[in-house]
């Protein structure tokens, strides 16, 4: 795929991108083929279409939250969506923390992202240790965990406030119905505009249902 089809197919998921952008964004998918040479970033048979598989459908939550400049990712792996965010946000002055516990992918964050001039806050440590130096208005995560895990580990963010947007794929339903078990809380669903079958949960105000948490 040629640069000018990326740029627009680009813009039509994420809205409207600077070239600078989309140039940094570029960048970072050629670092992240660089490393994945020597560490697991991503399974295999994704990246002979990292760039909608993972860079759009990273991208896609941009016009789910276009005022949000305060981001936090848990488990951010290989910057999927945090990284992307990061480079997406950093035209209106945003600010991401990518919490990541595997040591080498952090570096390869830290080193790819400062690379490119991007500012972010990379936290090699467990979720439950991360201590962000801001209140996110937005908590992503992608591939992590069951929902209701996830609802767990991003409470202390979502409690302050804080909304999630967590990508899942077909079997999404059930993990809704498992979570209703455990929480209550406010749902959007959003359809993927990459992966027909997956979704954009959008999450407010959790509560746990009273003796259910354990």
């Amino acid at each position: 795929m040629t640069d000018e089809p990326r740029f627009d197919r680009l813009r039509s998921v994420a809205g409207d991108v600077s070239r600078e952008t989309f140039e940094r964004l570029l960048a970072f998918e050629q670092s992240f083929r660089r490393w994945s040479q020597r560490i697991n970033l991503a399974a295999p048979s994704t990246l002979d279409n990292l760039w909608e598989r993972h860079v759009l459908d990273s991208a896609q939550l941009a016009p789910l939250a276009p005022t949000a400049r305060r981001w936090l990712d848990l488990g951010s792996g290989g910057g999927f969506p945090g990284a992307v965010m990061a480079i997406l946000v950093e035209d209106r002055g945003g600010k991401v923390a990518l919490v990541e516990s595997n040591r080498k992918k952090a570096s390869f964050l830290q080193t790819s992202l400062g690379g490119l001039g991007v500012t972010a806050e990379i936290h090699a440590s467990r979720i439950e240790d991360a201590r962000i130096s801001f209140e996110p208005e937005i908590v992503t995560a992608r591939a992590l965990a069951p929902l209701s895990q996830l609802i767990g580990l991003a409470m202390p963010w979502l409690s302050g406030g804080a909304s999630a947007l967590f990508h899942k794929g077909r079997d999404y339903r059930a993990e809704i119905k498992e979570s209703s078990q455990l929480w209550s809380f406010d749902l959007v669903e959003h359809r993927s505009v990459i992966e027909p079958e997956s979704v954009i949960l959008e999450i407010a105000r959790p509560q746990p249902i009273v003796g259910r948490t354990d």
